[in-house]
């Protein structure tokens, strides 16, 4: 279990310590499934690169579940080469930035790759449910797409919302990616919180020689987390959650909490932030 620590104790961490409470590192792990519970809204997150066979989404101890989806809705985002989400003997074959939402009661779930030489990477975001919605295939070359932002203030970008309350159902799990144009490399600014919900960013196609320095914190006392390609971001209620990178990237957003409105923003003015 991942405990988070609260806005008092993160003002007086080291670099070293905030890494190891808001960031999760090293989730796409050849042959593996690895998983973290949080006690952000009860999160699991986790990565699967199938490369010898099928990989099977098993349950945490912590979940104290007869199998992984009882009690929970999972979103999963293929960042890597082809491959096959399989759900209760459906299968879903997902390419690049595809998700498939499984919804709960489902029992099982398997992970493989069209080809082991370029294996898929299956991103995992899991909640509490309460509500059933079945499980739905969402195809990247589907979702309209929102571009927002400038190349004035090197923010132009695309949201893609997969799941959503005006889009593939959910419980409470809210779902997208985020693509920046070529030339920029600001997501969210001037940045937010809400306090109705914890939001949780995975990093992808940041390119090898980049990096995404990520803010964090309260708005007067921001910290910053130096993030490479894949890593996620853990962003409490009370913490502003903003990145700048060295080059353009994607990163896939991910909300639970109170709500599913995702215009549900306490906007940070660019002169409150210190």
């Amino acid at each position: 279990m991942h405990y988070s620590p609260t806005a008092a104790h993160a003002k007086t961490l080291s670099t070293h310590e905030l890494r190891t409470n808001f960031l999760l590192t090293d989730l796409f792990v050849d042959g593996r499934v690895t998983l973290r519970v949080i006690d952000l809204d009860r999160a699991v997150i986790g990565g699967a690169v199938p490369t010898k066979g099928p990989l099977k989404l098993e349950t945490p101890e912590e979940l104290r579940a007869e199998f992984f989806a009882q009690r929970r809705e999972i979103g999963i985002l293929n960042v890597g080469g082809g491959g096959t989400v399989t759900v209760d003997g459906k299968s879903f074959d997902l390419g690049a930035r595809d998700v498939v939402y499984v919804g709960r009661g489902s029992r099982d779930v398997t992970f493989d790759s069209a080809r082991a030489s370029e294996p898929a990477r299956f991103y995992i975001i899991s909640y509490p449910a309460h509500a059933d919605y079945p499980t739905t295939l969402v195809r990247a070359a589907d979702v309209t797409g929102n571009e927002i932002g400038s190349a004035e203030r090197a923010n132009r970008r695309r949201i893609a919302k997969y799941i959503h309350a005006d889009g593939v159902r959910s419980s409470q799990l809210v779902m997208g990616v985020t693509v920046l144009e070529p030339g920029s490399v600001w997501n969210t600014m001037p940045a937010h919180t809400h306090s109705r919900r914890s939001e949780i960013y995975m990093y992808f196609d940041v390119p090898a020689d980049a990096m995404v320095v990520h803010l964090l914190g309260e708005p007067d006392e921001l910290r910053a987390l130096i993030i490479r390609n894949q890593e996620v971001a853990l962003s409490p209620g009370w913490s502003v959650h903003s990145g700048c990178g060295t080059a353009s990237y994607s990163f896939c957003w991910a909300m639970g909490g109170e709500n599913q409105d995702y215009t549900d923003m306490d906007p940070v003015l660019v002169e409150m932030m210190r």
